[in-house]
């Protein structure tokens, strides 16, 4: 599970509802007109500008943000890299025995395919095919929040103006100005709460997330590569660690810093 995820959104809506019972009640900021003008508004604007197959897994991918399965990158290249030992001293054949202990769905039906005697190329093209298509359903999930995020608050701004040509249009009880106003504002309350408490938030949780899937899954696609061709496993984790660091933007120490430091006084 995400806790920072979890976290998140508890504590916002947490510190919304206590900044509201500090200074009022919570009935002042009840209003299921209001709640119908933004909700309903907002999901009709996403059915309108996409197909209704991609906004139903909108569900998905928002409890996916939440359950979300941890995995360390390092551990992945290590679990690579003592494949590829076993590949080196007992052939390709000799992962077989390796499969049932692998994790990573990805990894698995890579070395499956290359195990079954599938050429570099079809193994390539069907992994690729792959990581195409899960870089497709996550824009999908996230430009679907990124839209919604837009939406909210304009249909927010909607629900004010209705708002305030009711009250414009009735102005005999000078009294009811100032109710009529505030019940006017509280859409625009709803549609922002929501836009940067869920929908933004979602959005850039998975932006992150699909480049964090699609990172593993080059490392995966370089190390399959390594693992064919039977190359020396420390070289194989080197390249694929500093790839990881690259991206990352870590600076790996080098080993040997002091190779080319001047030599202390006195000695030679």
């Amino acid at each position: 599970m995400d806790l920072a995820s979890l976290v998140g959104v508890i504590a916002g809506v947490g510190l919304v509802l206590a900044s509201i019972l500090m200074n009022s009640g919570l009935d002042l900021f009840i209003n299921i007109p209001s709640a119908m003008i933004v909700l309903g508004g907002t999901l009709a604007a996403t059915l309108i500008a996409f197909p209704i197959n991609e906004v139903m897994k909108v569900m998905g991918l928002f409890l996916r943000v939440f359950m979300v399965k941890k995995s360390d990158q390092y551990q992945l290249i290590e679990s690579m890299v003592n494949i590829c030992n076993v590949a080196r001293k007992g052939g390709v054949l000799a992962i077989e025995s390796k499969l049932k202990d692998i994790d990573n769905d990805f990894l698995k039906k890579g070395l499956e395919l290359t195990v079954d005697g599938k050429d570099e190329a079809t193994v390539n093209a069907l992994l690729k095919r792959e990581v195409k298509q899960l870089q497709n359903a996550h824009k999908d999930g996230w430009e679907i929040f990124n839209q919604m995020g837009a939406f909210a608050p304009a249909f927010g701004m909607v629900g004010t103006l209705i708002g305030l040509i009711q009250m414009l249009s009735d102005l005999s009880d000078v009294s009811s100005v100032g109710p009529k106003m505030a019940i006017a504002l509280i859409t625009t309350f709803y549609g922002a709460v929501l836009a940067n408490l869920i929908f933004i938030p979602m959005t850039v949780k998975l932006k992150r997330r699909s480049a964090t899937e699609s990172l593993e899954m080059q490392l995966i696609l370089e190390g399959l590569g390594f693992i064919r061709k039977g190359v020396n496993p420390r070289f194989m984790q080197d390249v694929l660690e500093n790839y990881l660091d690259t991206y990352h933007g870590k600076a790996k120490e080098k080993k040997g810093d002091d190779k080319g430091k001047k030599p202390a006084k006195g000695k030679k």
